[in-house]
């Protein structure tokens, strides 16, 4: 009997002690976010800066309580669909993409990953989202639909060559958004009395072909749409335009930054910040469906003066006031 009860109370104990054990903490998985560019990582560094700094000011530290798989397709397209398979296979938490040419090859990829657009031209018209307001899939982020830049950009050049006739458009007609740019652009052409020389890039071998057909035109001046292939290799492009004498604006401010004139837009580092808010979101459990797609609400006009010395054209200061920056 003396037995069997020192066993119960032995066992009577070790019970106890085992409620009174808290379980061993589970390690925190640690998210994995995809960034995707259609560009190289040089070729949009200040952007990715930018993403990175939005997700520090957010409490995340790559390498430490998050993960990122950066992929770039250095301005192949066909590479692609393969880089949106391969981030799909890590099974990361979330995908971002970094432009609108990116995002159709993430969406068939995947229907259940999030996907956040770092921006994209018209995310309704090009069918990722049903509304701005209620996205209504895995896919949510930033839109930068203002088709109206074509025009203000073109009356920019007016404003500096007051005689402008001509003018010559680098596009791509693969990118999403590029036709209604067009459209807006023809619109300030026909009240501003200039002839538009469309030139599609679609390949780098296009650039100094596009160069050499808008010289033998006799035009004056250059307006960049979005195009991820004349992004890459922007260096060439503001060499051109100044061995052509052409004063350029451009879509992206990196552009100006590198040399060329001007140029104006969305500020594409605040929407990059702000893309980081949404990865921050999702992974707080909010879903993409239900996260509004937000639009533009910073743009800015950059001025490169060195440039405009170059190809001997005076800036008038009705123009410099509005600029957010000078570079001199």
């Amino acid at each position: 009997m003396k037995t069997i009860g020192l066993l119960f109370i032995l066992v009577a104990a070790l019970i106890l002690y085992l409620g009174t054990v808290a379980p061993a903490p589970q390690p925190t998985k640690i998210p994995r976010i995809g960034f995707l560019g259609a560009t190289s990582s040089f070729a949009i560094a200040a952007r990715v800066k930018a993403f990175q700094q939005g997700l520090r000011d957010l409490g995340y530290i790559e390498g430490k309580n998050i993960f990122v798989e950066y992929r770039w397709a250095d301005g192949k397209i066909e590479r692609l669909p393969d880089l949106a398979a391969e981030l799909v296979r890590l099974k990361v938490n979330i995908i971002v993409t970094s432009g609108p040419i990116q995002t159709p090859f993430v969406k068939k990829a995947t229907s259940s990953i999030p996907i956040v657009m770092a921006f994209d031209n018209d995310p309704v018209g090009n069918g990722f989202v049903d509304s701005l307001a209620r996205p209504g899939g895995n896919i949510t982020g930033l839109s930068t639909y203002a088709p109206e830049i074509s025009q203000k950009r073109l009356s920019f050049l007016k404003e500096i060559i007051p005689r402008l006739s001509q003018a010559a458009v680098l596009g791509n007609s693969f990118e999403p958004g590029d036709t209604q740019m067009l459209r807006e652009a023809r619109k300030a052409a026909t009240q501003l009395k200039v002839i538009l020389q469309y030139r599609d890039i679609l390949d780098p071998k296009d650039i100094e072909i596009a160069f050499r057909a808008a010289n033998k035109e006799r035009a004056e001046a250059l307006l960049k749409l979005t195009n991820p292939i004349a992004t890459q290799h922007r260096a060439q492009i503001i060499k051109l335009a100044e061995e052509y004498r052409l004063p350029a604006i451009y879509d992206r401010v990196e552009f100006v930054e590198d040399g060329g004139l001007m140029s104006y837009g969305v500020s594409s580092t605040d929407l990059f910040r702000r893309a980081a808010t949404y990865v921050d979101k999702i992974l707080k459990g909010f879903e993409p469906a239900k996260l509004p797609v937000e639009q533009p609400t910073k743009f800015e006009l950059v001025i490169n003066l060195k440039a405009a010395k170059q190809i001997g054209i005076t800036i008038p200061q009705s123009v410099l006031f509005r600029a957010a920056k000078v570079i001199r």
